[in-house]
């Protein structure tokens, strides 16, 4: 059975180290597989308890609340519920928690007219659906005048990642640029993600590590955790990605949160953020 994307009669659920439940399935991503199996103890039990809270790592979903349902049948609780899901993962969502650490931020469900726009931002603006940009293409996303706003906003219509999301766009802030070839992607910037279990960051790496090699600073990467430590905490979820960039400015800002269940690695190491996870849960039991 298929729901949103994720085949339930294919996943692999196990249990890490003996203390977390984890259901599993590869998105043949090599930024977000990972081997578990390969580097820590995954046990299968026989009989498991009648319901069991599970960490998913098994790719984006369009579905979440009926796949969250649908496992329920089989006793399979996710760690988060579909309000925390919604919570973590649009913009309209966790915005209103993170207003002064991010950038200024409208969203509609249909398109406002190129003068409204005008009223609310100065060119250029950033516009991205209310989850995610389509595949980061620089040409969908910065938009620099009313006419290339009409055109992004007819493409927006018909994108098979953009249509179903509602409109967000954005106040544009240069970032910290990185050296990296020039492609139709969005420019790579200094930027980081990080994620968070139970409140405590268990790893960081670099956005762009794909395109740029870069790392910073200790005193960097202070300013940048206490920025994404504060929008962990307001938001307060279980397990959190949230990713920030430092702008030309030298300031830190909160570019976007997501369900770090869906989030791919992006230059976090996953066999030490897993080994963080488990060596929180083992002091809490």
């Amino acid at each position: 059975m298929s729901i949103g994307g994720v085949d339930i009669d294919k996943l692999d659920v196990f249990l890490l180290e003996d203390l977390i439940w984890v259901a599993t399935a590869p998105v043949g991503l090599p930024s977000y597989d990972f081997s578990f199996s390969t580097y820590f103890a995954c046990r299968h039990p026989w009989h498991r308890p009648e319901q069991i809270t599970t960490v998913a790592r098994f790719g984006v979903t369009t579905k979440y609340e009926e796949l969250y349902n649908a496992l329920l049948d089989f006793g399979i609780r996710l760690l988060h519920s579909p309000e925390q899901y919604l919570l973590a993962s649009e913009l309209p969502r966790w915005y209103p928690l993170l207003s002064d650490l991010t950038p200024r931020s409208v969203w509609f469900d249909q398109p406002l007219s190129a003068s409204e726009i005008e009223g609310l931002f100065s060119w250029p603006i950033f516009i991205k659906g209310s989850r995610q940009t389509s595949r980061h293409q620089s040409s969908l996303a910065i938009v620099s005048s009313s006419d290339e706003y009409e055109r992004v906003i007819e493409h927006f219509r018909n994108d098979p990642i953009l249509h179903w999301q509602q409109i967000v766009c954005r106040e544009y802030i240069a970032l910290r640029p990185v050296p990296a070839p020039v492609t139709d992607k969005i420019p790579p910037a200094f930027e980081f993600r990080t994620f968070w279990w139970r409140g405590q960051c268990v790893g960081t790496g670099p956005y762009w590590s794909a395109f740029s090699n870069y790392s910073w600073s200790d005193l960097e990467e202070e300013a940048a955790l206490a920025v994404a430590g504060e929008a962990a905490r307001l938001i307060g979820l279980p397990f959190l990605v949230v990713d920030v960039a430092q702008t030309i400015n030298g300031d830190w800002i909160v570019i976007e949160c997501n369900d770090a269940h869906e989030s791919g690695y992006n230059g976090v190491s996953p066999i030490g953020l897993w080994q963080r996870v488990i060596d929180i849960e083992r002091n809490r039991s």
